[in-house]
């Protein structure tokens, strides 16, 4: 079972190596895509930057060309903003942000977690955060840990 991951929905993963390799899909099943978890769930993470407070997703680390769209590619939109080195995808008929390329590696892409099928991002009991204000490209520091996003299932 995946680090951190509750439930029968850690045992669904496929495993082809150590790749874990997921399905999944937008909201309304428009934009449907394959991601290779090279890591497992063991990259999940959430940040504080302005961007990815407000959007609020928990995603997991898929390397450069882990992600394949198997439908609805013509369906995907993209955002730049501030540096224009991170490129988000959204589907652009019911507005789900699926993934994104990376600012602070380029060759990585992070899975929206809620968009892989059978995961919900309330599965991870513990969730790390990045502190994405102060982003190691803009001080020339090391990634920095900002804190521990916690679900704490009622009873």
């Amino acid at each position: 079972m995946p680090t951190g991951v509750t439930g029968s929905n850690a045992v669904a993963a496929e495993i082809v190596g150590d790749v874990k390799v997921r399905t999944g899909q937008c909201h309304c099943g428009a934009v449907r895509f394959e991601a290779s978890l090279s890591d497992g769930f063991d990259t999940v993470r959430r940040c504080t930057c302005s961007y990815c407070r407000m959007r609020g997703a928990v995603v997991a680390m898929v390397e450069m060309g882990g992600i394949r769209i198997l439908q609805g590619e013509d369906a995907l939109t993209r955002y730049r903003f501030n540096t224009a080195s991170a490129e988000h995808f959204f589907c652009a008929h019911c507005g789900i942000y699926t993934h994104h390329q990376r600012r602070s590696d380029t060759r990585l892409y992070a899975v929206n977690v809620a968009c892989l099928d059978g995961i919900s991002p309330f599965d991870f009991l513990e969730v790390p955060v990045t502190d994405g204000v102060n982003h190691p490209n803009d001080t020339g520091k090391p990634a920095r840990r900002a804190g521990t996003l916690r679900f704490i299932p009622a009873e």
